[in-house]
């Protein structure tokens, strides 16, 4: 099992829980923060006994975004993995869910801060859960900036533009409830209870069938930008198969029988 001295890694039986590590600067974004994060989806993806991801932070926040001098590396912690990044100038990109999709659903588990480069990897995430005081937005243009992380371009598909464009140019926090509100997060729930509820929903996705659950979250995904022919044909495509599996036939007969299905990934 991965992690670095900014991520960690561990297993709540069949989810692979990573937290961002740095509770002295809020979780800011660091060299061994995104190399473990790299590694953490590859590590999920690679990993039959993973069925589902919780991403969360430690010490009461989520995620402050970049810490520039920490990507810097001067004389930061993680300047000894600064050679994965120039093997692979991509994987930042990776790390931060801008070009990289686990096939396994992540369950993002808010508490605290959840802003700027934080908000940008919530939005490459599957489902979401915050804890009542957290705090989200993008602050980028409040400094000159642009949140390059994606945001110009997933926010808009994921809440209604003028919240997007709102968020976007205003650049002002918001609270959990109004990111419910307009759709940016699924569940509020009391300070210091996001990750439980992250791993309840996590265990309800692990009870299902795990070819279908990848299959019907690929589907999501594919067909987002389809015309609506388009993607009712590429559903038959990706759901069909499904059918077929031993997967399939158990839970058949597990739903006969009235008995929880074992599930092999056949």
């Amino acid at each position: 099992m991965g992690g670095t001295e900014h991520l960690t890694v561990r297993r709540e039986g069949a989810t692979l829980v990573l937290t961002l590590n740095r509770p002295e600067t809020r979780n800011a974004l660091s060299i061994s923060m995104l190399v473990g994060l790299y590694d953490g989806w590859i590590e999920a993806d690679e990993d039959d006994g993973v069925r589902s991801i919780v991403l969360t932070g430690a010490g009461g926040a989520f995620c402050a975004g970049m810490d520039l001098k920490a990507l810097a590396g001067r004389g930061m912690a993680g300047e000894h993995l600064r050679d994965r990044l120039k093997a692979d100038p991509d994987l930042h990109w990776k790390a931060m869910l801008r070009h990289h999709r686990p096939r396994k659903p992540v369950i993002a588990a808010v508490e605290g801060y959840c802003v700027a480069g934080g908000t940008e990897i919530l939005q490459g995430t599957d489902i979401r859960v915050a804890g009542e005081s957290a705090t989200f937005g993008l602050f980028e243009v409040r400094r000159g900036l642009f949140p390059i992380g994606g945001s110009t371009v997933r926010l808009q598909r994921q809440i209604p533009r003028t919240h997007a464009l709102e968020m976007l140019l205003t650049g002002r926090p918001y609270t959990a409830r109004e990111a419910a509100g307009i759709g940016l997060i699924g569940h509020v729930v009391p300070d210091g209870a996001a990750l439980d509820k992250a791993l309840e929903i996590a265990e309800q996705i692990n009870a299902c069938g795990p070819l279908a659950v990848e299959a019907v979250k690929a589907s999501v995904y594919e067909t987002a930008e389809l015309t609506e022919a388009d993607g009712l044909a590429a559903e038959l495509k990706r759901g069909w198969p499904i059918f077929d599996t031993a997967d399939a036939k158990e839970g058949a007969r597990a739903f006969a029988e009235k008995r929880p299905a074992v599930y092999k990934r056949e």
